[in-house]
């Protein structure tokens, strides 16, 4: 069973059709209570990052998903469910604290002419670390969709497997240990998203 986490902000049920198109069993949770059963979790997510961490907070999940993460099953975030893993944001002055699995801050695009924020469509992922399983099958320079208006900053540069220049150059997918995370949404990026998927899945 493949855990996919609802905290009432995320991209769920497009995330829902793409892991179950690809062959996962898939459960939604809005709760921690049966984590301890799935094989791998996926955290989605839509919005603001302090209405995601404020309602999983009141859910109960923070503590699930580090133990989660902790037991070495694979875990995959997206979109906030990426941003939420690092220390904290700068989106609306935000005052939540992120999960902290990596050291680092989400910041948003710079104000410069002709750059149109949030970035919404379609762009190329450069793949930075050859050998990342969540990749496989997948060339350097593909396509995958975005949206956004905010983007993590790795403190640790060595976790970053994927850039994408929108204004500058930043860090749109990770990979420690059995953490995988992107900032595009997989679900919404058609072949090259069910290949990621896929692979995903594959490592459950």
């Amino acid at each position: 069973m493949i855990a996919l986490l609802d905290y009432g902000a995320g991209n769920l049920r497009s995330v829902e059709k793409a892991l179950c198109k690809v062959g996962a069993e898939v459960e939604v949770l809005k709760t921690a209570d049966r984590l301890s059963e799935a094989r791998a979790c996926v955290l989605p997510g839509v919005g603001a990052f302090d209405d995601c961490m404020n309602a999983m907070r009141r859910q109960e999940l923070e503590s699930g998903i580090k133990d989660f993460i902790a037991s070495g099953r694979p875990f995959l975030g997206i979109c906030v469910g990426y941003q939420a893993l690092f220390e904290k944001s700068e989106e609306f002055n935000s005052c939540a604290a992120g999960l902290h699995v990596f050291d680092g801050k989400v910041i948003r695009f710079p104000d410069q002419p002709g750059l149109k924020v949030p970035q919404i469509g379609w762009n190329q992922v450069e793949l930075v670390q050859p050998g990342c399983p969540l990749f496989a099958g997948i060339e350097d320079g593909t396509y995958f969709y975005f949206v956004h208006s905010y983007h993590p900053q790795p403190a640790d540069e060595s976790i970053v497997v994927g850039r994408t220049d929108y204004g500058r150059k930043f860090a749109c997918a990770v990979h420690r240990d059995n953490v995988f995370a992107t900032q595009f949404h997989p679900e919404k990026s058609q072949t090259a998203g069910l290949q990621l998927l896929t692979n995903f899945v594959n490592l459950a």
